[in-house]
């Protein structure tokens, strides 16, 4: 590392000791409605623990409306219960996260995220009951969970439209509630449940909309046939290969998030604002990765597109060495495995022979007014929940130009693992999306 190199990086380095210093990126937030926090890995502490201490005080200083993370409809919602107090959900948020049973469980039934969800419960009881902040989940996997709660749905507002409803899930019951096998089958035989799947939709959207609990109960039970929809499909395409899945994922999260905005929007006294809670590979602006030559969108750049640079922050995370919570296959338990020193030349290394300190924040200036080490392409480390460390210099970076797929960027040189709640039920079946399980 020359000197010449190292030097703007430190002058551009400020501390991270503790949630005062995070000052200067709460100034650069300011007005704007969507701040989307990453993580470089899905089972690191520090990512969590220091997204959530942001989180609170873009809660507490600037009145955020909701956290939306990448975790399913259905059991976010059962969190989002218990952290806005709703009547007989658990007291206790742990209680709900220890009940996550889709692989991997770590990403949300951790300590860290326990920690997170009690404090929010705790803010929210002190607020008006329509001012509670919001725990919701964008992600498309849980077809038949939300199959389910929509036709739970149907049976207590609509039970005339149960028996046609019910087709699609009849439709899906010869694949044992197996993505993989379904996806499979649609290869093979150009036959498919979308229509019937579809049409759930279109059932529950005829139930007379209420206010207050019934107003929220129905656009949980929208949102569940929604991503019904959406699963259906993403499986489908997940078999065929190319980017339309990951694109069909990221445009369903991206277009949740927009829906949760409209459906806050409605009934709010003040400007809706929301965090996401996501890995790097999806804040991230894809454009600014070489995930854009392989025709992939993601939810960053969606969030820019859609509502404009002003109003959207991104802000990436990143450590050089340490540990990290992974799988080395795919529903394999998750164990706590060496993170090795990043590859020479990445963003990484970069940040760590530079020497900028064992935390650090960066707050990025304008585009036009960046450095060369913001504007150069650099390998910037992206850990899945599938892990492999002995492939990491071969498998797991992207390309990338910092200071445009992010507006600012939290590192770590050395990070611990996350600390899950219960050992890991190797009971998924989502094949490994790109790249390396994201």
């Amino acid at each position: 590392m020359t000197h010449d190199v190292a030097e703007p990086v430190r002058r551009a380095a400020l501390p991270l000791r503790g949630e005062g210093d995070l000052d200067p990126l709460l100034e650069r937030i300011g007005d704007s409605r969507f701040v989307l926090l990453g993580e470089a890995s899905h089972g690191t502490s520090e990512y969590y623990t220091w997204r959530a201490a942001l989180t609170r005080r873009l809660i507490e200083e600037k009145g955020f409306s909701f956290v939306a993370v990448e975790g399913d409809w259905p059991d976010c919602h059962r969190v989002n219960c218990s952290v806005t107090a709703s009547p007989g959900a658990p007291e206790d948020p742990a209680d709900v996260l220890r009940g996550f049973g889709r692989w991997p469980t770590w990403m949300w039934a951790n300590e860290e995220v326990v920690e997170f969800t009690r404090w929010l419960r705790g803010h929210n009881l002190a607020l008006p009951e329509d001012e509670r902040v919001g725990f919701y989940g964008l992600d498309v996997y849980s077809l038949w969970d939300s199959l389910r709660e929509a036709l739970a749905y149907l049976r207590e507002h609509s039970p005339d439209e149960v028996e046609s409803a019910l087709e699609a899930f009849h439709c899906l019951e010869p694949y044992a509630e197996d993505p993989q096998t379904y996806a499979e089958a649609t290869w093979l035989v150009p036959a498919t449940c979308e229509e019937p799947v579809v049409e759930l939709l279109s059932r529950v959207r005829r139930v007379s909309v209420g206010t207050g609990r019934e107003r929220d109960a129905r656009f949980d039970a929208e949102q569940n046939a929604r991503v019904a929809a959406g699963a259906e499909a993403y499986y489908r395409a997940m078999v065929r290969g190319g980017p339309d899945a990951w694109n069909l994922r990221d445009r369903h999260m991206a277009d949740t998030l927009d829906r949760l905005v409209g459906h806050h929007e409605e009934t709010a006294r003040a400007p809706v604002r929301a965090v996401v809670w996501e890995h790097n590979t999806h804040i991230g602006d894809a454009r600014f990765t070489n995930m854009a030559k392989g025709g992939m969108v993601n939810v960053g750049q969606l969030a820019r597109e859609r509502h404009g640079e002003d109003d959207v922050v991104l802000v990436g995370f990143g450590s050089h060495r340490g540990k990290v919570l992974a799988a080395r296959a795919w529903d394999a338990p998750g164990r706590a495995v060496p993170l090795p020193s990043a590859r020479p030349g990445s963003v990484e290394a970069l940040l760590h022979d530079s020497d900028v300190g064992p935390a650090a924040l960066f707050v990025f200036p304008p585009a036009q007014e960046q450095p060369e080490w913001l504007t150069e392409v650099r390998a910037h480390r992206a850990v899945g929940v599938v892990y492999r460390p002995a492939q990491d210099r071969m498998r797991n970076y992207v390309p990338t130009v910092l200071g445009r797929r992010y507006d600012a960027f939290c590192w770590f040189d050395r990070t611990g693992a996350l600390t899950p709640l219960h050992e890991e039920r190797a009971d998924g079946a989502e094949d490994e999306t790109w790249p390396f399980g994201e």
